[in-house]
């Protein structure tokens, strides 16, 4: 169940990177630099594959972050499996 909802938020992430992205083009009301950045601390596979494949906030400095973050959670999860697991 913990991997469903992980995948979810991820897909959330991807989805907010996407929107705020469909919103720039407009010329529209975007998404706080704040959210996304928060997005991307809970879910950040989403947030650097949406970064990715929109083309989107890859030149704020700020947003390098979101590769700390995944950083973060690879070494979360590997912590988890040798714990659960080994």
């Amino acid at each position: 169940m913990a991997i469903l909802i992980y995948l979810f938020i991820n897909a959330l992430s991807l989805l907010a990177y996407a929107y705020d992205k469909h919103k720039a083009i407009e010329g529209k009301w975007r998404t706080r630099e704040s959210t996304l950045l928060f997005f991307g601390f809970i879910g950040p596979w989403g947030a650097v594959i949406g970064m990715f494949r929109f083309h989107h906030k890859t030149q704020k400095p700020k947003f390098k972050l979101n590769f700390l973050f995944l950083i973060l959670h690879i070494i979360g999860i590997a912590l988890l499996i040798n714990y659960y697991l080994l």
